[in-house]
């Protein structure tokens, strides 16, 4: 019998489901980007269901966002940062246009976590703030600044977030984004990932959403 009160775990990478196979979780692999996590999300939860989707996995972290590889980020809100329109220079987001995500108007492109972010931050010991998904890596660090100016106290950027949040959305289930970081948004330095830390960093991530989510129902 499924628990309906366990976490649900979607990474992008084997690589990252790798280091969290172990834990009292299911744990999901769905392939690279917003999509291929919203409907990975979608099926796993449409097979049984959770109490919580957490959209896990190592990140780059932004400049004014004091982290460093191997920190760790939990999200406030999960942005789908690069969905809107380019009106020259301006970048203009959903909610700017008059559109939505959501059929019904109700929803832009930012998207609320699990009302219990706070306590993982603080168990996790990581600091709370946006997550940014994006389909393509930003790579400058001019286009990193703007990003910040446009969403501010953004902390990390990844591929997947809102992907898991929208389809966690659909369903009812709360969401959360826990990043591990492995380099500085911006200009492309492989030699400066740090993927150890990251992968443990993001697995100190989930432990601490399981452990708040066991403490929550009293066991």
């Amino acid at each position: 019998m499924t628990d309906s009160h366990a976490a649900l775990i979607v990474v992008a990478t084997s690589g990252e489901a790798a280091r969290l196979t172990d834990l009292p979780a299911r744990v999901v692999v769905s392939g690279v980007g917003p999509v291929a996590a919203a409907l990975a999300t979608a099926r796993a939860l449409a097979a049984a269901p959770a109490a919580v989707v957490v959209s896990a996995g190592i990140g780059g972290a932004y400049p004014g966002s004091g982290l460093l590889p191997g920190d760790l980020a939990v999200s406030s809100v999960i942005v789908q940062a690069d969905l809107g329109a380019w009106d020259g220079p301006v970048f203009l987001p959903l909610g700017e246009l008059g559109l939505s995500v959501q059929p019904d108007g109700t929803q832009d492109a930012v998207f609320s976590v699990w009302d219990r972010a706070a306590q993982v931050a603080a168990r996790a010991g990581a600091p709370l703030g946006p997550a940014l998904t994006l389909c393509s890596v930003t790579g400058s660090l001019n286009a990193a600044r703007a990003l910040e100016a446009r969403y501010p106290g953004a902390l990390t950027e990844g591929m997947e977030g809102a992907g898991v949040a929208h389809a966690a959305l659909l369903a009812g289930v709360p969401a959360l984004e826990v990043r591990g970081v492995s380099n500085p948004v911006g200009p492309r330095d492989r030699a400066a990932w740090r993927l150890p830390e990251a992968l443990a960093a993001t697995r100190r991530g989930v432990q601490a959403v399981l452990e708040v989510l066991r403490q929550g129902r009293g066991s």
